[in-house]
């Protein structure tokens, strides 16, 4: 089956040409016919699998006839994460290229005010979070009831975030009459009464078992008892095969992230990373760099888990064995793209014994255990901070004058000694005048201090048990 056999137009088909697709997959060829049809649809399809494009496809064709009015969007997508808002945002601009459809992308961590003047010129294709349309719509800046179109993506991550009673609140907002399409990769049973609810007589798609992990996917289960050092070490290891091209390297901390990809920026690894802490623009400018290929690792948290598309993964290691099985899925599902091969590595300490257990569980396969890591780097010692008072205790200590002075040079008497000795003090000999000369030129007046020593007579305190000398 060819993508022309799925009903779609010629202007479509052609940008679909452009980007080397030729057959749709299971997805896309189940979910495109039936919504050209206007059918509502409940897709259940694991990561990976084409699901953006089964329902972009169709409604660029859907949208192409028609006009949008200000702030009444024509279609409304909604995304659980700012990233996987921009990746569909990036599918409208490659497929509809040929088309003159205006799209809006309504995220946090960006100015309002671009958003807003968008959404006053009138849009055909509105792709929000739901914590952004909620805030624009409490402030009068966008009207619902001109949406003949709503898709719901990633139903189940939107589950896990807290968004429902958002989405269900929208779609009190939305016309009764509408097409409504859901995606998931799983279906709990709160989805399935949302579905419910909100959908007319749906057309079901099922094209993998739910939670199952792509077949193209070799996964891996590296051992690790040792301290964090240990475990970078195995990752350095891994890191250097010769068939990690690029990899995206899961952590379910953001000071993980951040520690991890100095440790491999230090061991001369090209690696970027993204994270909850990083602003919008710094996040979409690290993704850019990775998809150029200025960077070929990526660290990251599980922001980027399911948002993130891009072609060409190679690897992906779990550095932290996730916290949730499903997070698992979405993770490994970075690779193996498309009909393309992957591997993915999950690092397992005796604390994550139980968390693979449940992966194992939900996904229904045993995962292979690396028996043995290939040999990696020493971890370099860290790099302190130097404090001023370390910095004068490891500067170079001044000659004293003993350093100065020859082997055979008399060395200067200790004042106790000259006093202890019988000799008189006038009738001892001077000191070196080379050793006297610094202090008579830094002294006030040179007769009075000679020698670098007091000149007059001997005061009585210091003749403790000592013969005084007449």
């Amino acid at each position: 089956m060819s993508f022309a056999d799925l009903g779609l137009s010629d202007e479509l088909l052609r940008a679909v040409g452009d980007t080397g697709y030729t057959e749709p997959t299971p997805i896309q060829a189940s979910a495109i016919p039936p919504v050209l049809m206007m059918r509502d649809i409940i897709g259940i399809a694991q990561t990976g699998t084409g699901k953006t494009a089964s329902f972009v496809l169709p409604m660029i064709d859907i949208l192409a006839h028609g006009r949008s009015r200000a702030r009444m969007p024509r279609s409304l997508i909604l995304e659980p994460t700012r990233e996987l808002a921009a990746q569909v945002a990036e599918n409208f601009e490659i497929y509809g290229k040929y088309h003159k459809l205006s799209m809006a992308l309504l995220i946090g961590g960006v100015q309002m005010g671009d958003q807003v003047k968008a959404l006053e010129k009138g849009v055909d294709v509105l792709i929000a979070t739901p914590g952004r349309l909620m805030d624009l719509f409490g402030r009068g800046k966008i009207l619902l009831t001109g949406c003949s179109m709503l898709v719901i993506d990633e139903a189940d991550r939107m589950l896990d975030m807290g968004f429902i009673p958002d989405i269900e609140e929208i779609c009190t907002k939305l016309p009764a009459q509408r097409q409504t399409l859901l995606f998931s990769a799983t279906m709990p049973a709160p989805i399935k009464k949302l579905a419910d609810r909100f959908l007319n007589n749906p057309k079901t798609i099922e094209v993998a078992r739910p939670a199952t992990t792509n077949t193209n996917i070799t996964q891996w289960v590296v051992p690790v008892k040792g301290p964090a050092f240990e475990k970078r070490k195995a990752l350095r290891a891994l890191l250097a095969q010769e068939d990690v091209r690029t990899a995206i390297i899961f952590c379910n901390r953001k000071t993980t992230v951040r520690e991890l990809n100095k440790s491999l920026k230090g061991h001369g690894f090209s690696s970027g990373e993204i994270h909850g802490d990083m602003d919008q623009p710094a996040r979409l400018a690290e993704l850019e760099r990775f998809k150029k290929g200025d960077v070929n690792i990526l660290v990251a948290s599980d922001v980027a888990a399911r948002g993130l598309d891009v072609k060409g993964v190679s690897h992906v290691f779990n550095y932290d064995a996730p916290w949730h099985p499903d997070d698992y899925v979405h993770r490994i599902g970075r690779t193996g793209r498309g009909g393309a091969t992957g591997v993915a590595y999950t690092f397992v300490g005796p604390d994550d014994v139980e968390n693979i257990e449940n992966i194992e569980k939900l996904t229904g396969q045993k995962i292979a255990r690396v028996e043995s890591v290939p040999e990696a780097a020493e971890e370099p010692a860290p790099k302190r901070e130097r404090s001023p008072r370390r910095e004068r205790e490891e500067r170079p200590r001044r000659e004293s004058r003993t350093d100065r002075a020859p082997e055979d040079a008399p060395r200067r008497t200790p004042r106790s000694a000259a006093v202890a000795e019988d000799t008189p003090r006038r009738e001892r000999p001077r000191r070196q005048r080379e050793d006297a000369a610094p202090l008579r030129e830094r002294a006030p007046t040179i007769d009075a201090v000679e020698d670098g020593a007091w000149n007059g007579p001997v005061p009585d305190f210091l003749h403790v048990g000592v013969p005084r000398v007449a």
